[in-house]
């Protein structure tokens, strides 16, 4: 067991690595710019390797969950609890980023140049997408390709079905669950490889947006940026805070610093899907059950995008002041429900909220669309808070609907934030570090987190 602690310790280095990667990508965009700029493939082969291992991980997770609940009834009222959950906070995003933006007002005065506008068509093209097309974009075209094509909410559909397939075949899928469990393994031992390329990868992202974009551009945007960022917080600190409190009995702050690294990793990638396989394992071994995590969580980075919705709240009010017509309470209304509609799916991908930002604008006040082009410059910064807060609205979530559907040990919750049983950085699994399945992934077995807590597995 100390040898395994020793194993799991050197990972502070990789993560302290990663500070100092963004610190010399920072130094590196203000010194040479131009070469900054030309260092940006580096970070998005970072972020592609571990889009690479979010469908693997969501399959596996969720078949693994729904196959070993023997009601399926119990599956529904998670789900059913969770969507309406998020849908009340993402009315309450949005409200709130409604009231910080009339409040601020931001965008009077600014002038909008033609490189702007030309900016903000470019990015309305990526937005048109309807309500139809997104349900039915979440059918794949056949049951492999929702691995191939990366898309979250078509593996979320052949997970589901899968899981309840297997639950209905009853001792004879046990098999198959077993089979899941291996893989499942190893795709969280190459995903625990693949982190190790996360000082690279931040550093060339962090270059590549300060290359381009440079002070200068920040200035005359400060007001809209650091009123999100503050909204934001607001939000994550006030809100999901008090919730978790409340409801849980949990500390935000402890929350957030057991889950420190998964921010990190966010902040250096500007993109909360970075994170996702991460925050699985680490919500398993928190103590919320495998159900409620396989489908809270893969559920939220598609329903509950708290960020977002304040993004494209204030974003709306600033991009109509600054092209000097304002939007009325009706048409800030209209506006925000079909974004609110548009924007799921999104799924933490960068430069999403700004393409349906753009979408929206196109379809209720096309005039608007030229001022999109004053947020590029700086939609990057933004997107980083974005995906941090709808991170963070996730964790929560996961935390709350284990709680209502008591699916959440609590005794292991308090000891797991107090650093008493620490998180597996090698293999992101408390599976015996690599040793044949336990009983704990037995189907029978329905709250598989008392067999983890077993001091021996830690």
């Amino acid at each position: 067991m100390a040898a395994a602690a020793g194993r799991r310790d050197r990972t502070h280095y990789l993560y302290i690595a990663v500070i100092v990667a963004v610190v010399l990508g920072i130094t590196v965009g203000f010194a040479a710019p131009g070469v900054a700029v030309e260092l940006k493939p580096i970070g998005t082969g970072f972020v592609n390797l571990i889009k690479m291992m979010i469908s693997p991980v969501i399959f596996c997770t969720i078949v693994l969950g729904i196959g070993s609940v023997r009601k399926a009834a119990k599956v529904g009222a998670v789900g059913g609890l969770a969507l309406g959950y998020f849908v009340v906070m993402s009315i309450a995003a949005l409200a709130i980023g409604l009231l910080v933006g009339n409040v601020l007002d931001p965008g009077n005065g600014l002038q909008i140049t033609e490189a702007a506008k030309e900016a903000g068509g470019k990015a309305a093209e990526g937005g048109g997408e309807s309500t139809a097309d997104f349900l039915l974009g979440i059918i794949p075209t056949t049951l492999v390709s929702a691995f191939t094509e990366g898309k979250v909410l078509q593996t979320l559909l052949v997970a589901l079905l899968a899981g309840f397939a297997l639950q209905a075949m009853g001792k004879s899928g046990e098999p198959v669950l077993r089979g899941i469990g291996h893989i499942q393994r190893l795709v969280f031992r190459i995903l625990a490889m693949i982190m190790w390329a996360a000082p690279v990868g931040a550093f060339g992202a962090i270059a590549a947006v300060v290359g381009e974009t440079g002070v200068d551009a920040l200035k005359s945007l400060a007001v809209i940026m650091i009123g999100f960022y503050i909204t934001c917080g607001l939000f994550v600190f006030v809100v999901l805070g008090a919730l978790l409190k409340l409801v849980a009995g949990v500390n935000l702050w402890s929350l957030m610093k057991y889950l420190g690294r998964e921010f990190l990793l966010i902040v250096s990638t500007s993109s909360s899907e970075s994170a996702l396989p991460r925050l699985i394992a680490k919500m398993e071994h928190m103590g919320v059950s495998k159900p409620v995590v396989g489908i809270t969580v893969p559920t939220g980075y598609s329903f509950n995008l708290d960020g977002t919705m304040i993004y494209l709240t204030m974003a709306s009010l600033f991009i109509a002041n600054a092209m000097g017509d304002p939007l009325s309470v009706s048409e800030q209304i209209s506006l925000l429900v079909f974004m609110f509609i548009a924007s799921k799916g999104a799924a933490g991908v960068t430069g999403a909220g700004l393409a349906t930002l753009a979408g929206g604008l196109q379809s209720h006040r096309p005039e608007l669309v030229d001022g999109v082009g004053l947020i590029v410059g700086i939609d990057r910064f933004m997107s980083e808070a974005r995906a941090l807060t709808n991170f963070a609205g996730n964790a929560v979530a996961t935390v709350l609907v284990g709680t209502w559907t008591k699916e959440i040990d609590k005794e292991r919750v308090e000891a797991v934030l107090a650093g008493r049983i620490p998180f597996d950085e090698k293999t992101l699994l408390d599976d015996g570090h690599g040793a044949p399945p336990a009983d704990d992934d037995a189907p029978d077995v329905p709250e598989p987190r008392e067999q983890e807590s077993v001091p021996a597995k830690v």
